[in-house]
């Protein structure tokens, strides 16, 4: 009997038949966590973890202020001493030392970690990574190269780890890709599978619960954005958003347009640019209607460029610097949104929907292609002069952006890896965020300062619109080389319907970071805690 292919595999075309035997979409379980009332001296496992303020430690008198600490043997009380004298070792957030208990504990290592100052601690998290989730990976780092299977977790003093934050880093740290390796290395995605936090923790389940829903969609997002091009096609988009409708039936309804249905609708600007490509198009719309959701919850839509693969068109990505090779993650909107979909049918906000548009497919050439200097139309009516078609992901946004309005969204977000010029102006740690009113912008910023996603607030320069003047159209596609971001976001704006709420994040720069093992799910955090601010 021959094998079935595994859902997300089947690419229009494409050199993966190697990968028809892998679950792509398979993704790695998490450790299971729970809060213990043993105390620190008499926990079981291969490691215990203490989380250290940098003022636990006297270094004039050379000594402990934590009692909790104070019931270890003489041998391990000197060791932790002797760590913490280190003039490197400052208990700065996220550092660590690990030192095995040689039989003197029932903890067969330990491991200190700083969480910086009580100060910062102490601070709500707007900017950034917090303490504890830098805690929570380097508590997975050391689990993982030391492939350990169990550990405790202590945090002694008077500040109650803040659960969820230690949850997402230690479930999202120290990433490593390796499905299209040939040989799987053993626990390269971690090997705890057990979690103790000593001590009393309000609500644990519920916020390891909604933890794990979350890492589950940024895994996801990382599997779609690292995926290679020949397997990475539109129909894998379409088919992890099969997937997610698959997982939650009673909270999605998915539909999939092919390019018939997507000419019905008049989405010139969207199919003009898959035309040279052998790939089919896939329109994607995943609804997501919450719990006691009725016609007057808030309806948001999410739109995310999914260029599978942007060769730059006649406009050909050329030369050093044109980052041609990466093109795989010009669909790293997409998969924000697809990821934040995953993520919120795990979260299950209630009284309010969500629909998560994605229109997929690949820019490339033939001679049926777009060409500079084509006239094409939006399904608004807008006609577009074409003078880039390596301004391609702005033209597949417009035609989405109208759609998700026709489906009565009245606050839509669009993300994109839209700009090189993003990348130049806020550089790969920070997202671009342009808006039309203030309170979305700043509810999109505090989501994003949640989970540690940086977006920092672009002008919308009503002058600028000059430059994409057109002889012969409505508008181009785009202007000068110079604000190109900004007319990047003045462009779509033209596309999004009167009395509608509207963003705009450019995360050319955050969807991959090499040091932190390349995609990095960016986007996903931010969408999936605003439509939970916009639920009941």
């Amino acid at each position: 009997m021959a094998a079935t292919t595994p859902l997300g595999n089947v690419v229009s075309k494409g050199v993966n038949a190697e990968f028809t035997s892998v679950d792509l979409f398979a993704l790695p379980e998490a450790p299971a966590m729970s809060s213990v009332a043993t105390e620190a001296t008499a926990w079981k496992g291969d490691v215990l973890f203490v989380a250290l303020t940098e003022d636990a430690y006297d270094a004039e008198a050379k000594a402990l202020k934590v009692p909790a600490l104070e019931g270890f043997s003489q041998a391990v009380t000197a060791t932790i001493l002797d760590l913490l004298d280190d003039d490197e070792f400052k208990l700065k957030s996220g550092s660590s030392k690990i030192f095995n208990t040689c039989g003197s504990s029932t903890a067969k290592n330990i491991c200190l970690v700083g969480l910086g100052s009580k100060e910062d601690l102490a601070k709500e998290k707007t900017w950034g990574k917090s303490a504890w989730q830098d805690l929570g990976a380097a508590m997975k780092s050391v689990s993982k190269s030391n492939k350990f299977k169990s550990a405790g977790l202590l945090v002694p003093g008077e500040h109650s780890p803040a659960i969820q934050d230690v949850c997402n880093g230690l479930l999202l740290g120290s990433y490593e890709s390796t499905r299209f390796k040939s040989k799987q290395k053993d626990g390269s995605t971690g090997t705890l599978k057990s979690v103790d936090v000593l001590g009393s923790v309000a609500d644990m389940d519920a916020h390891v619960s909604n933890a794990v829903a979350l890492a589950k969609g940024i895994t996801m997002a990382r599997y779609l954005v690292e995926a290679p091009p020949n397997v990475a096609s539109p129909k894998h988009l379409a088919d992890c958003a099969a997937l997610i409708a698959k997982t939650f039936p009673d909270l999605f309804e998915l539909k999939v347009l092919g390019r018939k249905e997507c000419e019905d609708l008049g989405m010139g600007c969207y199919l003009a640019v898959g035309e040279a490509a052998d790939t089919q198009p896939q329109f994607i719309h995943l609804k997501y209607k919450g719990p006691g959701s009725t016609d007057a919850s808030p309806k948001i839509g999410y739109v995310g460029k999914g260029v599978t693969f942007d060769s730059g068109g006649y406009n050909l990505k050329a030369g050093a610097g044109s980052m041609i090779e990466m093109m795989k993650f010009d669909m790293g909107g997409s998969a924000a949104v697809l990821g934040s979909a995953l993520a919120i049918g795990g979260l299950k906000p209630s009284n309010v929907e969500v629909h998560f548009i994605v229109a997929a497919c690949e820019n490339m050439i033939s001679g049926a292609g777009l060409r500079p200097g084509d006239v094409i139309t939006a399904s608004n009516g807008k006609t577009v002069e074409v003078n880039n078609t390596d301004a391609e992901g702005r033209l597949t946004l417009c035609d989405a952006i109208v759609y998700a309005g026709k489906q009565g969204c009245t606050t839509i977000v669009d993300i994109a890896t839209l700009t090189g010029a993003c990348m130049v102006a806020l550089g790969m740690k920070i997202g671009g965020l342009y808006s039309n009113t203030d309170e979305l912008a700043e509810g999109l910023k505090g989501a994003g300062g949640v989970h540690g996603e940086k977006l920092w607030r672009m002008p919308l320069e009503q002058e600028y619109m000059a430059l994409l003047k057109s002889p012969v159209a409505d508008m181009k596609n785009t202007g000068i080389r110079w604000g190109g971001s900004i007319t990047a976001a003045l462009y779509l704006q033209e596309f999004v319907p009167e009395g509608t709420d509207w963003a705009h994040i450019d995360m050319a720069g955050p969807v991959w970071d090499e040091k932190e093992g390349g995609a990095t799910g960016f986007g996903v955090g931010t969408l999936a805690q605003y439509a939970v601010s916009r639920s009941s």
